[in-house]
């Protein structure tokens, strides 16, 4: 046992142990610094171009770009915090109405229910009638739940935590973007030519496919933009714009995107007897669905360089693994580890 005891194999058992210590317990918790990083990586070119163009100097230019950004954001979140706050009081309002007409929904349901089932015998029409009520309580419960004072707490003491992370990121932000040439010329520093030389491919790949990551999200959210508006024009024009543009902007979350907003409108339409609308309704969520999931891998593979299965399965494993990050993670993980070996750094040729 003692041959295997040689500084290489500790150094690499050491390598290992800490690799997999800092993404078990160092990543989690570091998200915010990560991002502010890769923030920083992000607007370097503009804090660049503003420094050539104006001749100013590096400070000016990252507080002048930081400043700019800072203020778009604040616009953007101060419309959309006054427009939320807007809706839940006029909800707040309405809501006794809303109550009301679905208590008639439910009325008018279950009359509709005792015409069908006419003529029936009696313990089929208990049968039916027991399960429709055990799916409009299942609702029921589901509505509540959401709207619990257990969800809204666990809600609420998540705020300072947000709170803490977002304060975080924007002073690290700053901090990385006055320091980024200095770390790039530190991280040099330690390499030598060969390896600097491999490094700054990577670092040009990474770019190359965050810039090609970003392209492919527009292109797939626009392409659903555009078949939501399609589709909702057909099916309800007095919605049509302002629902595409909601779902445009909720397909933005992974997985599931415009089904948040169509399947709870196409159960609605269900209940309230309109059949043929909520039928409309429950294929336009499946054609949207159905695009992100195809689409989005093979334009996301062909603007970062991978093919759609390794691009795909990236994806399902990295959101497996680290949840809604995996998405960006797991196809991140890939492109690294190809253009590591495209770079020399390690070499996989073997046969079995």
């Amino acid at each position: 046992m003692a041959k295997w005891l040689t500084t290489r194999n500790i150094s690499i058992i050491l390598i290992i142990i800490f690799i997999t210590i800092t993404f078990i317990f160092i990543i989690p918790i570091s998200i915010p610094i990560i991002f502010a990083l890769l923030t920083a990586l992000l607007i370097d070119p503009i804090v660049r171009l503003t420094e050539k163009k104006f001749k100013w100097s590096r400070k000016t230019s990252v507080i002048s770009v930081f400043i700019f950004i800072l203020v778009i954001l604040a616009l953007f979140f101060y419309y959309a915090v006054t427009q939320l706050v807007g809706k839940i009081i006029h909800f707040t309002k309405v809501a006794p109405d809303y109550f009301n007409s679905l208590s008639g929904v439910w009325i008018d349901a279950q009359s509709k229910l005792f015409q069908f089932t006419s003529g029936m015998p009696k313990d089929v029409v208990t049968a039916i009638q027991k399960e429709f009520k055990n799916i409009f309580e299942t609702i029921q419960e589901s509505i509540l739940g959401l709207l619990s004072y257990d969800k809204i707490m666990a809600l609420m003491t998540e705020v300072p935590n947000f709170l803490v992370n977002l304060s975080v990121y924007i002073i690290v932000l700053f901090l990385f973007m006055l320091e980024l040439p200095e770390l790039k010329k530190m991280l040099f520093r330690h390499l030598t030519t060969s390896t600097a030389e491999k490094a700054r491919f990577i670092i040009a790949k990474l770019n190359s496919a965050f810039f090609g990551f970003m392209k492919a999200q527009f292109i797939v959210s626009f392409i659903i933009l555009g078949v939501a508006f399609v589709g909702l024009f057909l099916i309800t024009p007095k919605y049509a714009l302002i629902m595409s543009l909601t779902i445009w902007i909720i397909d933005l979350i992974p997985i599931l995107g415009s089904v948040i907003v169509l399947a709870p409108w196409s159960l609605y339409q269900f209940i309230s007897g309109d059949i043929a609308t909520g039928t409309k309704l429950a294929i336009l969520a499946a054609i949207l669905l159905i695009i992100r999931s195809t689409i989005e891998p093979k334009v996301m593979g062909s603007q970062i360089g991978l093919s759609p299965l390794p691009t795909l399965i990236a994806m399902f494993l990295g959101l497996k693994l680290f949840g809604f990050l995996g998405l960006f993670i797991g196809p991140l993980a890939v492109i690294l580890f190809t253009t590591a070996r495209e770079a020399g750094i390690f070499k996989i040729n073997f046969r079995i």
